[in-house]
């Protein structure tokens, strides 16, 4: 077996959790008695932009007479930002969440055949904490070999500084891992730093460009809630385990082998 980790995002990866996110900005627009509110329209659109912070950075912007009255445009955004995480925290640990389909079950059988599970995420560590004690009644390093969120990472997805970080706290070769995302922006900073990208969709993110990803689907599915892939192939799976993952990561390093030979091939001639 070449595959050695699996490195996740979280928001709408590991749970559908965008809708809750976009409803906590929405009342922290309240508490600051902002003349904002994001629409569901408006929420697809910006997620676009990675990380809170930086919708807000061009909320602001475009909200000349808002900005003309804040004295720190930085502290603005920063109390903005913790008033909507608390929010967001309050949320989930009220609410219902659950996991999307198949992420524990891939988590567990990870585990069970040793491999390396990793985070990469432009939520901060204490939005994963809640999560995953939610779902999983567990701390996630007791998961997770090692978490990079925006409290390590400045630079947002799609940049590939995140998933760089995440491959040299598992110690693994990016040609031994995929990544799990659901974003344009995740699948592309994941390509860029080497990895192969399972795609799970949601409704903010079925219509993006996932050019590039071996895989791309509604959900990792299940025995019993099977998947249907809309691009890639499946290896006549039904849904995501460690053996399809292993099949995309020996099938890229075994085409990338065959363009290799073909190129030494036709330099001799």
């Amino acid at each position: 077996m070449k595959l050695k980790g699996i490195i996740f995002d979280v928001d709408g990866t590991m749970a559908d959790t965008e809708e809750l996110h976009r409803q906590a900005f929405n009342e922290a627009f309240l508490e600051f008695n902002l003349n904002w509110h994001w629409s569901k329209n408006d929420y697809y659109k910006l997620l676009f932009i990675s990380g809170g912070k930086e919708r807000f950075k061009i909320c602001l912007n475009e909200d000349k007479e808002l900005k003309s009255k804040i004295i720190d445009p930085h502290l603005f955004i920063e109390e903005l930002h913790q008033c909507k995480s608390n929010h967001y925290r309050k949320i989930l640990s009220n609410g219902h969440i659950q996991l999307r389909p198949g992420i524990e079950r891939l988590i567990n059988e990870a585990q069970d055949k040793g491999l390396q599970l990793g985070i990469a995420t432009s939520s901060c560590l204490a939005n994963l904490n809640t999560l995953i004690n939610r779902t999983l009644n567990i701390d996630p390093k007791e998961i997770f070999n090692t978490i990079i969120s925006s409290d390590n990472v400045t630079d947002k997805k799609p940049s590939p500084i995140v998933y760089q970080c995440a491959l040299a706290g598992l110690g693994l070769r990016p040609a031994t891992c995929v990544a799990i995302e659901d974003t344009q922006n995740g699948n592309t900073a994941a390509l860029n730093a080497g990895l192969q990208t399972i795609i799970t969709t949601h409704s903010y993110t079925i219509d993006n460009d996932f050019t590039g990803a071996s895989l791309v689907t509604k959900h990792l599915g299940d025995p019993k809630n099977t998947f249907k892939a809309s691009h890639g192939y499946a290896y006549d799976k039904s849904y995501v385990d460690v053996e399809l993952l292993n099949n995309i990561i020996c099938h890229h390093t075994n085409s990338s082998s065959e363009f290799v030979l073909h190129e030494n091939i036709s330099n001799a001639n």
